[in-house]
């Protein structure tokens, strides 16, 4: 139950950190910090969105469209992205058409880095400390 929640964290970590590499990368992409409990949300809402259509949509396109198994990454981004845009709780707007074709590339790319990378560090940090390195 511990590596579960971990590992919720972990990804709801890597989506806050795609959302948050967008936002600094892409000038129609744009985080309303006057309301930051709204990117938390939406970071939340992101995350989860992710984690359900991303299997979802690679079974569908295994039974229907092959070929478009290597983008399902990218598509279930996209997806959850118009999802979290269109939700009235605000903290994320996306605001002209490059930032739609560009952001889920990117959102996508810093999430699955972020998934590699964030256990290594936060693993090595728990492995340092037990042995009394840390």
């Amino acid at each position: 139950m511990i590596m579960f929640l971990i590992r919720a964290l972990i990804f709801i970590v890597s989506a806050a950190l795609g959302l948050l590499v967008a936002d600094w990368i892409l000038p129609g992409f744009q985080i309303d910090w006057s309301d930051w409990w709204g990117f938390v949300i939406c970071a939340l809402i992101f995350a989860v969105l992710q984690s359900v259509l991303a299997p979802w949509l690679a079974t569908v396109a295994r039974r229907n469209a092959p070929a478009l198994l290597g983008g399902i990454g990218i598509i279930s981004t996209l997806i959850a992205l118009v999802v979290v845009v269109l939700l009235p709780i605000g903290g994320l707007r996306i605001a002209d058409a490059l930032s739609w074709i560009l952001a889920p590339v990117i959102v996508w790319v810093v999430t699955a880095l972020a998934t590699v990378f964030l256990p290594m560090i936060f693993i090595k940090k728990k492995v340092q400390e037990r042995r009394g390195d840390g």
